[in-house]
């Protein structure tokens, strides 16, 4: 698995094995969210599936399902809400991109600095320019 550490709370990657799930418990994760679609591809497990293996790692399990350019503002508040629980948490989409723009999202909401998200963001292999143009905290 190729997790993308973003800050200190939050990591992400692409699609991963329900295996895998053990690793991330291993690693301090409480909370596992899926952002892609259920059925995006054919050789992606299914969120019970997913969330099976979670379980069996007390690892809690939530899905916040958008397709490719169709993140919304209220998803951007249900990963703030979560991210504001302060628990270790790993998202996760096909490749990892989705993610790391709901968590850019986020933060933004959270009234994080845009200019250190883009740093971040980049660091882990990520271009969240856009959502930083079209979030705004105030809405």
């Amino acid at each position: 698995m190729d997790n993308k550490r973003l800050d200190d709370q939050v990591s992400v990657s692409g699609q991963f094995s329900c295996a895998a799930m053990a690793q991330l418990a291993e690693s301090g994760v409480k909370v596992v969210v899926c952002n892609r679609p259920e059925s995006e591809s054919e050789d992606q497990p299914t969120h019970a599936a997913m969330e099976q293996a979670a379980q069996e790692n007390g690892v809690e399990y939530v899905v916040i399902p958008f397709a490719r350019g169709q993140m919304t503002l209220a998803h951007c508040q249900q990963f703030a809400e979560l991210l504001a629980r302060g628990e270790k948490v790993h998202a996760f989409c096909r490749t990892g991109n989705r993610s790391c723009n709901l968590w850019a999202g986020a933060r933004v909401l959270q009234g994080a600095d845009k200019k250190t998200l883009l740093g971040q963001a980049r660091a882990a292999g990520f271009d969240v320019s856009g959502v930083l143009v079209a979030i705004d905290p105030e809405s």
